[in-house]
């Protein structure tokens, strides 16, 4: 949710200058983005902002959509075992093994590693003829690990392998890679409503860096560490960070040019009263113009 506001305010500040994109039909091939992926520049990005992640992304060189479905799911316990192999089979280094020629079509996309529910769910289907509902109970089998019905399930998918000519050998493999997939299996849907939202973060970050940036920093304005943290990301990354200005600046972060303006809610010991009342002021009686303000209070209040 955090993400959908930095999403959403940064929309906003690009607007002030130009039309924003309109994420929901972002151009999934853009050159920006996957350059910054594969230089590991995301700090700031959904899901993809560890350091573990980001020396990932500098061996894997993303350059399409799929790759970052398929980090997505492969970056945890478990399936983080495959990285090596997905990364040098993309790159080359590797042959791709599908154990059987019937597994190619489906595990081609992921380079012969088997990342997906939906994957296994499609062997069942080719390779033991289940229909998707029996595709789907395998699915859920898989997910409960009952020794019990894993026994009844690969006897299942056993024989029904060797009624469409599958060794029994083969098939038995193939099930038991399934089996050691189960400990970690993840569905294709789930990774790629997240790839996407992930997606979205870095093509604003890459093409809209100084937008993308005050967004991230006002939202984490309440965070003294994080705030620092992505400051000197900000100046990093070549922008320029501004400092408060009683009359420039906003309560939350802003851009000025290429520069980012610091909110007044980044300001230490500075609360939502006071910046209400400063910014109240100056929009009743214009800038300020010394520490006396003279206005049309009364002279008590002055």
């Amino acid at each position: 949710l955090k993400t959908l506001t930095v999403l959403q305010r940064t929309t906003e500040l690009i607007a002030e200058r130009e039309t924003p994109p309109d994420l929901l039909n972002l151009p999934l091939e853009d050159k920006k983005t996957f350059e910054m992926l594969s230089k590991g520049d995301t700090v700031g990005v959904f899901q993809l902002e560890s350091s573990g992640m980001r020396d990932v992304l500098r061996q894997l060189k993303p350059d399409a959509f799929e790759d970052i479905i398929a980090l997505v799911a492969l970056y945890r316990p478990g399936p983080m075992d495959n990285i090596p192999r997905y990364i040098a089979c993309k790159h080359g280094e590797e042959e791709p093994d599908y154990l059987h020629p019937e597994l190619e079509p489906i595990l081609e996309e992921t380079f012969g590693v088997m990342i997906y529910q939906e994957q296994v769910m499609q062997i069942a289907q080719v390779m033991a003829g289940y229909t998707l509902g029996g595709a789907d109970l395998l699915r859920r089998a898989m997910g409960k690990k009952k020794p019990e019905e894993m026994r009844l399930q690969r006897d299942r998918f056993v024989e029904g392998c060797v009624g469409n000519g599958i060794e029994e050998a083969g098939a038995a493999d193939v099930f038991d890679l399934i089996v050691e997939f189960a400990g970690y299996g993840f569905p294709k849907a789930h990774s790629a409503a997240y790839a996407y939202i992930t997606y979205q973060t870095a093509y604003l970050k890459a093409n809209h860096r100084p937008e993308y940036l005050a967004a991230l920093l006002t939202i984490e304005a309440g965070n003294h560490d994080k705030l620092s943290r992505y400051i000197a990301h900000v100046r990093e990354s070549g922008l320029d960070v501004r400092p408060p200005d009683v009359n420039d600046s906003a309560q939350d972060f802003g851009v000025v040019g290429t520069a980012i303006r610091f909110g007044f809610a980044g300001i230490k010991n500075v609360g939502d009263g006071a910046v209400a009342s400063i910014l109240a002021v100056r929009d009743e009686e214009g800038r300020y113009s010394s520490l006396l303000l003279y206005t049309s209070l009364t002279p008590r209040d002055k």
